[in-house]
């Protein structure tokens, strides 16, 4: 992360995990982070290909040029980098991970930007990851940000940070049943009228067991 406005936010994020896989949505209180609101968001899961926009900071819209409560975080970028950003939120989802992106904008001419974006995960109703606190800040702001509006947008980079430096994928298994993991057994290969089988000691009835091969 380049950003102050990331770095603070993941630090209020972090804190609030303490060792959970993440923080809980309504544990978000807006007072904590009121210097950072105009370039926040939070973002609702409705399905794995719609990643909705609850709230966005007024520079954020003003710097997309466009009203973004409603809308789907997918459908601001091309079939190419949507399909990117969809595969990584995924993992965001699954993992409990942190995703940042950095995005080039331009308005077509001669007006153009970067921003950094981050995306951290956070549990809602159902003990799963289904909201998305974020943010996205200009990397060099100039004069003109905010007064010009940017709607071509692309990918730059990207990249996941796992803050215990794990792999988490229990997130999207809470409350379930653990998968029925089956005992291997050690087989001998017997062979018989060009025939071969697979033999396994003992079984459920306490006999040999044969797979044909």
């Amino acid at each position: 992360m380049k950003e102050a406005v990331s770095q603070s936010l993941f630090t209020y994020w972090n804190d609030l995990r303490g060792d959970r896989l993440a923080p809980k949505r309504f544990e978000i209180d807006p007072s904590s982070i009121a210097n950072y609101l105009p370039d926040t968001f939070i973002l609702e899961r409705v399905d794995y290909a719609t990643l909705r926009f609850r709230l966005a900071g007024t520079r954020i819209a003003e710097a997309f040029g466009m009203e973004l409560r409603g809308q789907s975080l997918l459908r601001l970028f091309n079939e190419e980098d949507a399909a990117t950003l969809e595969g990584q939120i995924s993992l965001i989802t699954s993992e409990a991970a942190v995703g940042v992106f950095e995005m080039s904008a331009h308005d077509g001419r001669s007006h153009s930007a970067s921003f950094e974006i981050m995306i951290l995960p956070l549990v809602h109703t159902r003990d799963v990851v289904e909201r998305y606190l974020g943010s996205v800040v200009p990397i060099d702001r100039p004069e003109w940000l905010g007064r010009v509006p940017l709607p071509h947008r692309s990918l730059v980079r990207h990249k996941l940070i796992r803050p215990d430096g794990s792999t988490r994928r229990e997130v999207e298994t809470v409350n379930r049943q653990t998968p029925f993991c089956p005992t291997i057994r050690e087989a001998r290969i017997v062979r018989s009228a060009r025939r071969q089988f697979r033999v396994y000691e003992g079984g459920l009835s306490g006999t040999a067991k044969t797979d044909n091969l």
